[in-house]
């Protein structure tokens, strides 16, 4: 990899630990919560790592302990957090497209509107609008309602209303009260706007800006657009009908809820569950087998390129059509109308890989550190910190000290690691001076 690339990506990594810093600061002053004299240096951390990587867990209720202050530094650390990755995944894009050949370059400054190669002015002011145009339109619809229906006082509307906009947008997951959206479990009007900011930023900003202009010429989708448009609603869709299923008469989620309730709760957990982070129901008094499936979800996460975290749709698909292929007997591995290039296979399978490795230590860590938790919870925990889902089955604030460290860590590179890893080895260029003599090992 070229040494302009790597230190695009140090100065990335240096300006997300540099946020950290300063944010943990601001949330340990004693302004920023209710508690005299601040709160630790692990609390403090804790909540500006998962606020930073727009996760949503959190060990302190973040409307009950922390002042309009604190807030505002979490808020604030969202929106750095959001804007970050909508940035740096969009840049790396730019910059594996440059790798790749001129042609594509030439289409990447058409799409970005740029008189020069490589320009990105353009697609930083594109996010930015989109971005608070989207918060923007939630925040009001989300006003609206709680004023005049909950008949909310103007100014604790006004911040509810903005708060929960940037979070569901963000895909951050943070909420101002204690229950998170639980009272407002069979309201349209509040989980209806959230669950579409939730799906726009976890579409990611290139299938977003591609929609807007090719709305009308489907064939001409590039493939991850197809890949995140085709697959966005079968998770959404399958999410839900598996929620349901399990929870339907369950007394604790959704047994006292009419019909339509039930299914406003199940159609909104599938959506929060992919890298959300609210509820609408009690996440803790959910059946073991519902959390299974959400861990799932978590993994795999939302569209490349947006607020959403996992290991993202693309990669999910290319890794079931590797699969498929081999079944199959195929020679070429085929997606949605195209051939997928080999070193997208090792670069799909090296992501999982390594995901699914991080969330094997992590895990571990924490089931010797805290075994009273139980195997379900803790995994549950970990994939949610790794997928910036930010959703608990109620364990995050009995988390041992050494365990919160773990699941900081685990925020930390959830958020940047894949998409930096997968850009780097598509960037990565190595001079083959030999090859070996090439056998076929028994697989199975």
């Amino acid at each position: 990899m070229h040494s302009t690339h790597r230190d695009a990506i140090a100065r990335v990594v240096i300006g997300y630990l540099t946020a950290l810093v300063i944010g943990t600061g601001l949330l340990m002053m004693p302004a920023a919560t209710v508690a005299p004299g601040g709160i630790s240096l692990l609390s403090g951390l804790f909540t500006a790592t998962s606020a930073l990587s727009v996760t949503g867990l959190a060990v302190l209720d973040t409307g009950g302990d922390f002042t309009f202050f604190g807030q505002a530094v979490i808020l604030a650390l969202i929106q750095i957090g959001g804007f970050g990755v909508l940035l740096f995944t969009a840049l790396l894009a730019i910059v594996v497209a440059g790798k790749t050949g001129l042609r594509l370059r030439q289409s990447v400054a058409t799409e970005t509107k740029s008189s020069a190669i490589g320009g990105i002015a353009p697609m930083v002011r594109r996010i930015v609008v989109l971005a608070v145009g989207a918060e923007f339109v939630v925040a009001v619809a989300l006003f609206l309602r709680l004023r005049l229906f909950y008949d909310e006082p103007l100014g604790e509307a006004v911040w509810s209303a903005v708060f929960h906009a940037v979070s569901a947008f963000n895909n951050a997951g943070f909420g101002l009260h204690s229950t998170s959206l639980m009272d407002y479990v069979a309201d349209p009007f509040i989980c209806g706007p959230i669950s579409c900011a939730v799906i726009l930023g976890g579409l990611g900003y290139p299938v977003v800006i591609e929609l807007a202009r090719r709305y009308r010429s489907p064939l001409r989708w590039s493939l991850t657009t197809r890949a995140v448009v085709v697959m966005t609603p079968v998770l959404l869709v399958a999410g839900m009908i598996y929620i349901a299923v399990i929870e339907w008469n369950n007394p604790n989620t959704m047994g006292t809820l009419d019909v339509w309730g039930k299914i406003q709760a199940s159609a909104f957990q599938s959506t929060i569950t992919r890298t959300a982070g609210f509820n609408s129901v009690d996440i803790s008094q959910m059946h073991p087998a519902t959390w299974l499936g959400m861990d799932i979800l978590m993994f795999i996460g939302g569209g490349p390129a947006g607020t959403a975290g996992g290991v993202k749709i693309t990669t999910f698909l290319v890794l079931g059509a590797m699969t498929w292929t081999e079944i199959t007997g195929g020679r070429a591995v085929n997606l949605l109308g195209r051939r997928v290039s080999r070193s997208v296979h090792r670069q799909a399978t090296t992501v999982i890989v390594l995901s699914s490795g991080l969330i094997v230590v992590a895990t571990t860590v924490i089931m010797l550190d805290a075994p009273s938790l139980g195997f379900d919870r803790i995994l549950f925990e970990v994939i949610s910190g790794f997928g910036t889902v930010g959703l608990s089955t109620g364990i995050t604030a009995d988390l041992p000290g050494l365990s919160q460290v773990v699941i900081i860590i685990t925020m930390a590179l959830g958020r940047l690691g894949p998409v930096t890893v997968a850009s780097v080895l598509a960037l990565r260029v190595r001079p083959q001076r030999f090859e070996l003599p090439k056998e076929r090992p028994l697989i199975g």
